[in-house]
């Protein structure tokens, strides 16, 4: 097991699960939200997510990232089984890449373009803001919702 894994993904797994504690509390008509304004979908925000966590999965693989590719089945957008299983999916294979990386392959910069390189540790750090700022945006669609906010969340970010 490498060092990452050894001492950051025990912060990575539990926000994965917020996620699905997320869907765990929504159902498919949920997804049709959206608080008005030019303001996306819950369902959207929920796919955007998968695709920014995919943007960062491919990051890990071939150590360049761009957040072009969009997941083009209208599911995303509309199934919470179909969010959940994507998400579990992307969930386990970067754990999978992840842990299959070696001390030296964590050292190794990923090219965010621009110029702008980090190596794989902090392309994680970054990651899980990404994912925190995502659930800030979901507190919103929630209490305008009036939906109560999942205690993991509220523990985790406020």
């Amino acid at each position: 097991m490498n060092s990452y894994m050894e001492s950051n993904w025990q912060w990575v797994e539990p926000t994965h699960g917020m996620r699905l504690t997320l869907l765990d509390m929504l159902n498919d008509a949920d997804l049709a939200f959206t608080p008005g304004g030019s303001a996306m979908t819950l369902g959207a925000l929920c796919r955007e997510c998968g695709d920014v966590q995919h943007a960062y999965l491919e990051s890990l693989k071939h150590f360049t990232q761009n957040f072009t590719w969009k997941n083009p089945d209208p599911a995303m957008e509309t199934s919470l089984t179909k969010l959940r299983e994507w998400y579990t999916a992307m969930d386990t294979e970067m754990k999978s890449v992840l842990s299959a990386m070696s001390e030296e392959d964590l050292k190794k910069l990923i090219d965010r373009g621009g110029g702008f390189t980090l190596p794989v540790t902090i392309q994680m750090d970054v990651y899980l803001q990404a994912l925190l700022i995502f659930f800030g945006k979901v507190t919103v669609y929630l209490r305008v919702m009036n939906k109560p906010i999942p205690q993991n969340i509220i523990d985790w970010i406020g």
